[in-house]
């Protein structure tokens, strides 16, 4: 059966056949067409993105896709991923699919090529560790059982936090209110996320871009943002979101403080609320994720009781020395 690679057009079509290819392959991520636009959209103009579909028969059984991170950009280098149907795995589609893109990727002198995947799935291991890249950073997937946690070991850590002039509102309080919080949640946000690791350089995205895609997210859920204010000033933030196919799933965005706010049981006071507020909303299950060599928040996520999955695994290739 012939293999045809052709590139990604962007329609309705090819939209609904890729996340159809990803919700196969991941059907515990299973995410939605609108979330694709709008990570497609949201992308600055001046990170690269590419990416082909594979029919067999005119079915799409794979994609893949090369791109840059406007997080981490640099103009040569970029991350991968190739994602194959699971019953047209291990039938060279995914080696076919690699060796084409990676053709196409020589134009632009790349220096790195970075991917990931789950420690887990050992045929995608091998495929890529087969393929020269090496292992650079692991993250972990953890979940919160949120009917069944038990918040009394906590009892009174909020009070003391509060007691040092702290208060803790949520996103939507702010917005009622008419508060001209955005700039400052952009800048407070920017500098938390510069502290979180990285496989490389932190990259921040224009105010200009950072407000219509953050707050035009249609998983944005403003009640279950919360937010640290001490003496007007943003201190720290726990985001609560939106699962884009889980009802009663919550993901967690970001979870930090500002470096001048560390060590005072802020993050630990604003993970209680949000899970509070998760719990009296009926949600079953709070999933976030933490970068092994973070252990301030892996400490926090293991005492409250978050369970960790299998590690996500970010693996680099080195193409030229810069």
């Amino acid at each position: 059966m012939e293999l045809i690679i052709r590139p990604f057009r962007g329609d309705d079509a090819d939209y609904e056949a890729v996340v159809s290819v990803h919700n196969a392959v991941f059907p515990e991520y299973a995410e939605q067409v609108s979330d694709w636009r709008h990570w497609d959209k949201q992308r600055p103009e001046h990170c690269k993105l590419e990416r082909w579909l594979v029919e067999r028969d005119s079915t799409v059984v794979a994609f893949g896709h090369l791109f840059q991170s406007p997080s981490m950009f640099h103009p040569r280098k970029f991350f991968a991923a190739i994602e194959t149907r699971p019953e047209h795995q291990r039938q060279g589609i995914g080696a076919r699919l690699y060796d084409h893109m990676m053709e196409l990727l020589a134009a632009y002198d790349p220096l790195s090529l970075r991917t990931n995947t789950r420690e887990d799935l050992s045929g995608a291991i091998h495929f890529i560790q087969r393929r020269g890249f090496v292992e650079e950073m692991r993250a972990w997937e953890s979940r919160l059982d949120v009917q069944t946690f038990d918040q009394r070991p906590w009892a009174g850590h909020e009070a003391k936090v509060l007691a040092q002039g702290v208060e803790i509102v949520t996103l939507r309080q702010l917005l009622d209110q008419g508060a001209d919080l955005k700039r400052d949640l952009y800048e407070a946000i920017a500098e938390m996320v510069h502290d979180v690791p990285h496989p490389d350089e932190f990259t921040p995205v224009p105010f200009e871009q950072w407000e219509p895609n953050h707050f035009g997210d249609q998983n944005l859920l403003p009640e279950g943002y919360f937010i640290a204010m001490h003496g007007g000033a943003i201190a720290g933030v726990s985001q609560l979101w939106l699962h884009s196919t889980a009802a009663d799933v919550l993901n967690t965005g970001l979870t930090a403080t500002r470096r001048d706010y560390r060590r005072r049981g802020i993050a630990l006071a604003l993970k209680l609320r949000a899970i509070e507020f998760a719990r009296r909303r009926g949600t079953r299950e709070i999933r976030t994720g933490n970068e092994s060599n973070n252990r301030p928040m892996l400490s926090i996520n293991e005492a409250l009781g978050f369970v960790k999955r299998p590690a996500w695994v970010s693996f680099v290739k080195t193409l030229k020395e810069a």
